[in-house]
C-alpha cells in the first residue's frame, strides 16, 4: 500500500511526478483520493444550497462595517463582490476566497495532483474509490461554529495580500519533500489558529482514513491512496493513527 500526499492546485509548470511515484501508481490494483470523483458537480449544488447559504444571517451582519468594507475589497480584487458574497455562510465565502485568490496567482485545480491522478487511473482502467463523499467533505467544514467560520474568514482578509506569497512557500515545501516545511505552513498554523477547524479537517478525517486503510490492509492487491499532503504531516497525521493501530509506515525517499 502506497500513501501519497497531493496539492490540490498548481501552477501547470510544476513538475512533480517521478519514477518512484509512477512505478508506485501503476503498481496499483485500485486508487483511492479523498472523493470519488471530485470534478462531479451535478449534486453539489443541493449540497451548497443546503449547507452554504445563509440569506437570514448575511455576512453584512455578522462582520463590522469595516471587516465587510475590506471582504468587498478583497472580492473586487478577484472579480466578485461583497453583495455576492454576502447571502454566503462565512466558510463558503472563505473557501470561495481562497481558491480565487490561488487560481489569480496561477494556481489551476486542472494541474492539481488529484485531477491528473484521478485522470491517469481512468485512462488505465485502474477502480478509483473515494474515502469519503463530497457531503461528508462539505459537512466538517460546514458544521463548524459560526465564530469559527467566522476566524477563518477573517483570517483569510488579513492574509489576503501575502496569499500568493503563502501559497508558493507551502508549493516549494511540497515539492521539495520538506514536511517538516509543510506542517509548519499548514498542520501548526491551523492548529494553533483555530482547534476546532484543526479537529475537524484533519484529525477526524484522519482517524476514519486509518480506520478504513486498517480494513484496506486486510484484503488483497496493491492500493495506491492519495490525499492532501496536510493530511500526511504532524503529530496527528494518517501515519501516527495507523501507528496507533499497530500499522507501521515507511517513507520512500527519492
Amino acid at each position: 500500500m502506497y500513501l501519497f500526499g497531493t496539492f490540490h492546485l498548481l501552477r501547470p509548470t510544476t513538475a512533480w511526478s517521478t519514477p518512484e511515484v509512477d512505478h508506485a501508481f501503476d503498481s496499483a490494483s485500485e486508487v483511492w483520493f479523498e472523493v470519488e470523483n471530485p470534478e462531479d458537480q451535478s449534486g453539489l449544488g443541493p449540497i451548497i444550497q443546503q449547507l452554504g447559504l445563509s440569506p437570514d444571517r448575511p455576512l453584512s451582519s455578522l462582520l463590522t462595517a469595516q471587516e465587510f468594507a475590506t471582504l468587498d475589497t478583497a472580492a473586487q480584487a478577484l472579480g466578485s463582490s461583497g453583495a455576492q458574497l454576502d447571502p454566503l455562510r462565512p466558510w463558503l465565502a472563505s473557501l470561495q476566497l481562497a481558491v480565487a485568490a490561488m487560481v489569480k496567482a496561477g494556481f489551476d485545480p486542472n494541474a492539481g495532483v488529484d485531477r491528473m491522478l484521478i485522470a491517469r487511473a481512468t485512462a488505465a482502467a485502474k477502480p478509483v474509490k473515494g474515502l469519503e463523499t463530497v457531503e461528508e467533505q462539505i459537512g466538517f467544514i460546514a458544521n463548524l461554529s459560526e465564530e469559527t467560520q467566522l476566524d477563518m474568514l477573517r483570517s483569510s482578509l488579513e492574509d489576503f495580500s501575502e496569499a500568493e506569497t503563502l501559497l508558493d512557500d507551502m508549493a516549494e515545501a511540497w515539492s521539495t519533500g520538506d514536511v517538516e516545511g509543510l506542517e509548519r505552513l499548514v498542520v501548526t498554523a491551523m492548529r494553533d489558529e483555530s482547534p476546532e477547524l484543526y479537529e475537524a479537517l484533519l484529525v477526524r478525517r484522519n482517524t476514519d482514513w486509518a480506520n478504513q486503510i486498517q480494513t484496506m490492509m486486510e484484503g488483497s492487491g496493491t492500493v495506491f491512496i492519495a490525499v492532501g499532503a496536510a493530511h500526511l504531516a504532524g503529530d496527528d497525521s494518517v501515519q501516527v493513527m495507523l501507528k496507533k493501530r499497530q500499522i507501521d509506515t515507511a517513507r520512500i525517499e527519492y
